[in-house]
């Protein structure tokens, strides 16, 4: 799982406590107001949150940064790719 070195982001999106695929709706609909190449930092508590992450930034055309995970959370920097 990729690592990041900094916290840098446009958008945050707290999707701790909710169940797959709800972190990554809320991720598509939080995109909506990151601009093109902007980031999204995003928190989840779902381990399968991890696949679904990675599935839906290769599905949408989005990077998926960088991936981390602190404790029970995992925090994932998705940045903004052209429409």
């Amino acid at each position: 799982m990729p690592t990041s070195s900094s916290d840098e982001f446009d958008v945050i999106l707290d999707a701790r406590g909710l169940m797959c695929p709800m972190p990554v709706l809320k991720t598509k609909k939080a995109l909506r107001d990151v601009a093109t190449g902007g980031i999204l930092k995003v928190l989840a508590t779902d381990p399968g949150s991890v696949a679904d992450m990675k599935s839906f930034c290769e599905m949408t055309g989005n990077h998926l940064r960088s991936s981390e995970q602190e404790d029970d959370v995992f925090i994932y920097y998705v940045e903004k790719s052209p429409a």
